[in-house]
């Protein structure tokens, strides 16, 4: 067998493994449980429409607001500001954001992490097709809980969890408060064909996440906002720009909005994109200056 006809076996066979690698890793699996780091959490279980059980942390904010405070007609400062979604990245598990977690459930956030099929304790496989249904799952769960459902919804994904936020965005506009992606990329395709040897066989690639698609499609009224790492090993730092152009346009085709194509643009009001120079696909989150742009633009959604 040639060197080209073994990569083209690996990559048609194997690529399952290649975009989910920490779904096939032995178990008992280490996840990290938010009581590690003094979080109090349910242990939340979700039953996909094709019968798959999913394990997940529900963090719920909660107040440390006084009766004074109360009787101030502070109330509002009791109450969670909205409920986050969130998607995490291929090789992680969901155990790995609780210390973002952490972060939101601070600022007055109620926080869900997903653990897709195949990862941490969930059961399953992971698939494109199965990713999406975990994540629909997720969301009318949020929305059929009567709490939470009182509460706005916002999507964050990291790296392939931002692709499962665009496309869940995508589907469901009008239920989704905003949308947060990270170091995510325009295709899975797109990033193999940037890979030596392997690049000259990215058309065979079965999952395709083409979030470049997807995103001119969404409605300019839900805010974004896209943080990248200029020292992404991972996934090439253009793709993030590329996807900022494409939200940047989706204003192009909808309606009333509809813009010549020449004319002098701006991305809506409230979109954010942040770059961070020494960020890498793993450390961005912990770049300085990272959660103070993450609560500058939730502070504008307030508004």
């Amino acid at each position: 067998m040639s060197l080209s006809q073994f990569l083209f076996a690996i990559l048609r066979h194997g690529q399952k493994f290649l975009v989910y690698p920490s779904a096939f890793v032995d178990h008992p699996r280490d996840v990290t449980l938010p009581s590690e780091i003094g979080l109090q959490y349910e242990e939340v279980e979700l039953r996909t429409s094709d019968k798959v059980i999913l394990r997940c942390f529900l963090m719920r904010y909660t107040s440390s607001a006084t009766e004074d405070n109360l009787q101030n007609q502070d109330s509002t400062k009791s109450l969670p500001r909205a409920t986050i979604i969130m998607f995490h990245g291929n090789g992680m598990n969901h155990g790995d954001t609780v210390e973002s977690a952490e972060q939101f459930v601070q600022r007055q956030y109620n926080v869900l992490t997903l653990s897709y099929r195949g990862y941490g304790h969930s059961e399953g496989s992971p698939s494109e097709k199965g990713l999406r249904i975990d994540a629909q799952t997720a969301l009318n769960y949020v929305l059929g809980e009567s709490s939470l459902s009182q509460t706005p919804v916002i999507l964050y994904g990291q790296s392939p969890g931002g692709a499962v936020a665009i496309d869940l965005a995508s589907r469901n506009p009008s239920k989704i408060h905003a949308l947060i992606v990270e170091n995510t990329f325009t295709s899975l395709p797109n990033v193999v064909r940037d890979w030596p040897y392997v690049g000259n066989f990215s058309f065979i690639c079965s999952q395709k996440w083409n979030s470049a698609s997807k995103l001119p499609r969404m409605p300019t009224s839900l805010p974004i906002l896209m943080l990248s790492g200029d020292r992404d090993e991972v996934v090439p730092k253009e793709h993030m720009h590329k996807l900022w152009d494409q939200a940047s346009i989706r204003c192009k085709n909808t309606g009333k909005t509809k813009r010549k194509e020449n004319a002098a643009y701006s991305p809506p009001q409230k979109d954010m994109f942040k770059s961070f120079p020494y960020g890498s696909h793993a450390s961005t989150y912990v770049q300085p200056g990272y959660w103070e742009t993450v609560a500058e633009f939730l502070q504008t959604l307030d508004h």
